[in-house]
């Protein structure tokens, strides 16, 4: 009997050693697939948030709803935002080359680009993206249904590019 109940106490030690080496094993797999998951998340942040926290320069004026709403667009899409209120609008507009015919009610600088009006943060992002030899983005006048200008109807309207001559191209369409 005693020889039975040794070889029962060895099955009993060998089930307990492979259900020990089983958790460890699952353990050891569970840390590494947390450390690779940690890594590639961390870098895929750090390139996401490469957009994501630039930050841009707006002019406005501090009466003007819509450009208060378009900051709010911007700071929602992840831009830092680093508003400016201005009583001389014409001025900015002129050190910066926005021509009349491009204008709106703000002007805002990023990366040495000149993005004037209610331009959508997606078309920002893309411009910083991309990277494309021009002055910047404009959304002439203050178009209903553009970002800072929602309301009770949307129109249909352009996002322009400004080449470094001042001539006028369509980026994107809305």
């Amino acid at each position: 009997m005693s020889n039975k109940k040794d070889k029962s106490a060895q099955t009993v030690s060998v089930v307990q050693g492979q259900a020990m080496n089983q958790k460890l094993w699952i353990g050891i797999t569970g840390a590494v697939l947390l450390i690779i998951i940690s890594i590639y998340g961390a870098s895929y942040s750090s390139v996401i948030g490469t957009v994501n926290a630039e930050e841009i320069t707006v002019y406005k004026s501090a009466t003007c709803g819509c450009c208060k709403n378009w900051v709010s667009h911007l700071e929602n899409n992840g831009f830092d935002v680093n508003a400016h209120n201005r009583n001389d609008m014409p001025s900015i507009k002129k050190q910066y080359g926005v021509a009349p015919q491009q204008q709106s009610c703000h002007t805002a600088i990023i990366n040495g680009y000149v993005i004037e009006g209610h331009v959508p943060a997606a078309d920002i992002k893309r411009l910083l993206t991309e990277k494309p030899d021009i002055k910047g983005l404009t959304v002439p006048g203050m178009v209903m249904g553009s970002p800072g200008m929602e309301g009770p109807r949307k129109d249909a309207y352009n996002v322009l590019a400004i080449d470094r001559q001042g001539n006028t191209s369509v980026y994107s369409q809305y």
